[in-house]
């Protein structure tokens, strides 16, 4: 008989990673409160970039995939994936969902059965928060009862060559044999698997990877500002410096970081630094303060621009390429490019949008969504490309528009102004 896995969540992280156990034999509940989310799943409509209609609808005729906002049917599982959002408030790790999903998983969970959370957060987390409402709930104990363990999800939306089954795994367990059983479980999932020695290791170990990316582009970001005032090409400077084979990797200079992960996981590892050692977290501290004002240093050098060619920026007609928070993904939420499209809105510019990876309805109020044809570009006092999408013709873009602010260095040209 097939073993039963439940995911909870059903979102970027979620959803391909019910999608695999599906086609490796589970029988799999995703759960997710979002009735709007369950419907479309039901409907075998996805909402998820790297999963396809097709792929839902054979998930569904497979009869092994149910979508569920409820638990009822996740009773009687072997394996509980939890895949549920950990956002900041006010500065502050934000449990709620892992708690609501560990609350509500609990009561089902029944000797051997396998809890894993993968949702990105702080060292300890899954120890010293989600072990006690388990064993709480259930009335049973872990390790002696039932495993469990932490995974780092890695998935990259819109990468179509890292996917989930053959992305490295890293995964952890309480003890010996839970970090058995749950590497037995990702090696029918994935190619390859990573056991660490503990839970806090893997906890600690995406925090490190999102706070490299997030420390590093804030490099690029402070030195791209500098670089102009030096009067020195910093994409030159990078190109050169790239093609050093050891020592060195690329990062590029933007508007901003945005997304689910490099704004606010930094920021649980510095919480946890100042929590438990009453230090701060120095790099995170300066790399958030970098990253967090680079749509307002956008908006300046947009504004500084169109001065120079005598156009203020109020009433200016300005086109926005690309919203989304990365290349090639449809995502804008905490995107740096709609902070960047509030502020050019607030100072009365007129502002338009192209993206077709985001859908009209997401868009702040003001904002009009409009296709990048020869006639919208031409039409524009300036084109600022902000996400830099592969399907968008550049060629088009520095030939026919007046004026092109480019934070993506996708363009070249006399009429255009590069970050």
């Amino acid at each position: 008989m097939a073993e039963k896995l439940v995911v909870v969540g059903q979102g970027y992280v979620g959803l391909p990673l019910a999608m695999r156990a599906v086609r490796a034999g589970f029988h799999v509940v995703g759960i997710d409160v979002d009735e709007w989310r369950v419907k479309r799943l039901d409907a075998a409509e996805s909402y998820v970039e790297d999963i396809s209609d097709e792929e839902l609808a054979a998930a569904h005729r497979s009869g092994r995939y149910l979508a569920s906002t409820g638990y009822a049917a996740a009773e009687g599982f072997d394996v509980c994936v939890i895949t549920v959002p950990t956002p900041l408030r006010e500065g502050v790790p934000d449990l709620r969902h892992i708690g609501s999903a560990g609350e509500s998983i609990a009561p089902l969970v029944r000797p051997g059965a396998t809890v894993v959370l993968e949702s990105t957060t702080y060292p300890g987390t899954t120890e010293e928060y989600l072990r006690p409402l388990l064993e709480d709930g259930s009335g049973l104990r872990t390790p002696e009862d039932f495993h469990l363990g932490y995974s780092p999800e890695r998935i990259d939306p819109g990468n179509a060559e890292w996917r989930l089954d053959n992305t490295p795994k890293v995964v952890s367990g309480i003890d010996d044999l839970s970090l058995r059983k749950i590497q037995e479980f990702y090696g029918r999932i994935v190619r390859e698997v990573v056991p660490v020695s503990s839970l806090q290791v893997a906890e600690l170990c995406k925090l490190l990877e999102n706070t490299f990316r997030h420390v590093n582009i804030a490099l690029v970001n402070e030195l791209s500002i500098f670089a102009r005032q030096l009067g020195i090409d910093v994409w030159e400077a990078i190109d050169a410096a790239s093609t050093k084979p050891f020592g060195y990797m690329r990062f590029t200079p933007g508007p901003g970081v945005g997304g689910h992960c490099l704004p606010i996981d930094p920021s649980y590892l510095s919480w946890r630094v100042k929590r438990s050692l009453g230090h701060n977290f120095r790099f995170v501290e300066l790399a958030n303060d970098i990253n967090d004002h680079m749509p307002e240093h956008v908006v300046q050098r947009i504004a500084l621009t169109l001065n120079q060619r005598y156009k203020p920026v109020k009433g200016s007609r300005l086109l926005l390429l690309g919203l989304s928070y990365k290349k090639n993904a449809g995502d804008c939420r905490e995107s740096p490019a709609i902070e960047v499209a509030k502020a050019l809105t607030k100072l009365g510019a007129d502002v338009l949008a192209a993206d077709p990876h985001v859908d009209a309805f997401q868009l702040p109020p003001g904002i009009d969504m409009v296709e990048p044809t020869e006639a919208q570009l031409a039409a524009a006092d300036a084109v600022v490309v902000l996400t830099d999408h592969d399907c968008f013709d550049y060629r088009l873009v520095q030939g026919v528009s007046k004026l092109v602010f480019d934070t993506r260095n996708r363009c070249r040209g006399d009429n255009v102004e590069r970050l």
